[in-house]
């Protein structure tokens, strides 16, 4: 049986500042402990020190069981990798290097086969076997029949990037959820999952012996799934024994206790201050109120060492300004419109000020669709127009940007582009600080968290005077308060609104429910739809 134990941990970032300290928790086995905070606090930093990737400050980690990992990248590869890079890269460090050993020595075998390098090749061959290779490759046959429904060895060569994120995803939960390791890091799991996938995870971590910590947003999830909840916040943690639908009220309750410890503490020390004050002026004239003053002094010494209760949180404000525009009536015409290989003809009219939520399974095209929207190349025939003042901006699920890689967000808001004006430094970091970013103005882009990238990119269709918004899976990697924010915003914007979404919250919200069905038809409904299965077409 697994267990994971992280006592007394801390770390600071490269320049100096405290991210978190003194983080202390258990995860047992059977249980699936969520791990939750606002985006940049340090959640996704912590689950790479439990993994050994990072090495903190302080504190110590214990795992007993064997370690899987799920990293946040997986559901957004779009390099050359394959499904077998990307089984070997959620494996145990072990078959990880004797899987490169292994094919070193095969791509040597290519062009020398000399008696050396077969004694080579059998040699990688029997450390592949020693450290369970064979048995990895049988329970990948299951997994991918189960994630992308064809076996091993048709799926090992397929790049990663021609998945979808979900099927990704499915792919390395499968992996580690039946897999030997007995301790589970999961960095957002749900993301790119549809509700059926989500459903899916639910039933598997509620069902689990294994010992899971999970990062997520995903309020449903949490309050099926989650057995306890760890809450990252005011650079440390606390643990709240009980489920997450019990979270909220205890959060509550701990911060009023720590306000009214707060509140005595300072009266105490106030009060010390002004008896050490009192005793000065008096030690002058009297022997005895002199060593009276000295005791206090020690006393409001070891007071102050000893320090303040625990930091008090504070909800980050998140306040996106989403303005948009008139546009003519009919903002999006499709006339009998097919996605090439993906869905079949379809007819479509959305007009303005309708907010339309494009539900269905994963690798159904829906992603697909808001990229030919957004003026992106995408395989189609039949016919579809914008209509007038119609000024479509992307929201991308992956974050896929490379023209941001390597630039501060103060950088990318200075240059504008895409119809959007530059800022200055004072201009860039008043709008970053309504967007809670401020502090990661001088930040790279490719160094943020997914929900800091995610409140950047929001932030970007609101100075772009978008009139469409196209929005691929949102609310993602975005924290409770974030997710809230933007659906306030979105209620306040004068435009069009199309978003792609598994977040049965968040769809909630639409009025119209557009459905990317399993038969390849693409219909209207009323009420959001969730039981759609993959598209069933030839693999």
């Amino acid at each position: 049986m697994g267990f994971l134990d992280s006592n007394g941990l801390a770390y600071r970032l490269p320049d100096g500042r405290e991210l978190f300290r003194d983080v202390s928790f258990k995860v047992g086995a059977g249980a699936v402990v969520a791990l939750v905070g606002a985006n940049g606090v340090g959640k996704t930093t912590l689950l790479r020190i439990l993994s050994g990737e990072l090495a903190p400050s302080a504190g110590s980690v214990r795992v007993q069981g064997g370690l899987g990992v799920m990293p946040q990248f997986v559901g957004s590869v779009r390099d050359g990798s394959t499904v077998r890079d990307l089984l070997l890269a959620a494996s145990p460090r072990p078959l990880r290097e004797a899987a490169t050993r292994l094919d070193e020595v095969e791509l040597a075998l290519m062009e020398n086969d000399d008696e050396p390098t077969q004694m080579r090749y059998a040699e990688a061959l029997t450390g592949w076997g020693e450290v369970g290779g064979y048995d990895a490759e049988v329970l990948w046959d299951t997994v991918t029949v189960a994630a992308l429904g064809v076996p091993f060895d048709r799926a090992r060569f397929r790049e990663v990037r021609t998945l979808s994120g979900g099927e990704q995803k499915r792919l390395v939960l499968e992996a580690l959820l039946r897999g030997p390791e007995q301790v589970l890091l999961l960095d957002e799991p749900d993301n790119y999952l549809d509700v059926p996938g989500k459903r899916w995870l639910e039933e598997r971590l509620t069902d689990t012996a294994k010992a899971v910590l999970l990062v997520s947003h995903d309020r449903e999830l949490l309050d099926v799934a989650a057995t306890q909840v760890v809450t990252v916040e005011a650079h440390s943690a606390w643990t709240h024994s009980g489920s997450f639908g019990t979270w909220h009220a205890a959060r509550a309750a701990r911060v009023e206790r720590l306000a009214e410890q707060h509140r005595r503490w300072d009266e105490e020390h106030a009060r010390l201050k002004e008896l050490v004050r009192t005793l000065q002026v008096q030690a002058r004239i009297s022997e005895v109120m002199a060593a009276k003053y000295r005791a206090m002094q020690t006393r409001l010494a070891r007071f102050e060492e000893a320090g303040p209760p625990p930091e008090l949180p504070t909800d980050e404000r998140v306040a996106p300004r989403l303005r948009g525009g008139r546009t003519g009536v009919r903002a999006i015409t499709c006339a009998d419109l097919e996605l090439t290989g993906l869905m079949k003809p379809f007819d479509l009219e959305v007009f303005f000020g309708d907010r339309v939520a494009v539900l269905g399974s994963n690798g159904s095209g829906k992603s697909h669709f808001l990229r030919l929207l957004g003026g992106g190349e995408v395989a189609h025939s039949g016919a579809w127009k914008l209509g007038a003042r119609v000024a479509p901006g992307l929201f991308a699920q992956t974050h896929q940007h490379p023209e941001w890689i390597g630039r501060t967000l103060v950088d990318v808001l200075w240059h504008g582009e895409d119809g959007r004006s530059g800022k200055d430094r004072g201009a860039a970091m008043a709008v970053l600080d309504r967007y809670g970013l401020a502090k990661s103005g001088d930040q790279r882009f490719e160094t943020l968290s997914g929900g800091q990238q995610a409140r950047f990119q929001v932030l970007l269709l609101e100075l772009s005077g978008a009139t469409l918004l196209l929005l691929d899976e949102p609310t993602d990697n975005l924290d409770l308060n974030s997710a809230e924010a933007l659906q306030s915003a979105l209620d306040e914007f004068t435009g069009t609104v199309v978003a792609v979404t598994h977040d049965r919250w968040f769809a909630r919200t639409f009025d119209r429910f557009l459905v990317f069905r399993s038969d390849g038809e693409v219909v209207e409904s009323d009420e959001p739809v969730w039981d759609e299965q993959r598209v069933r077409r030839a693999r």
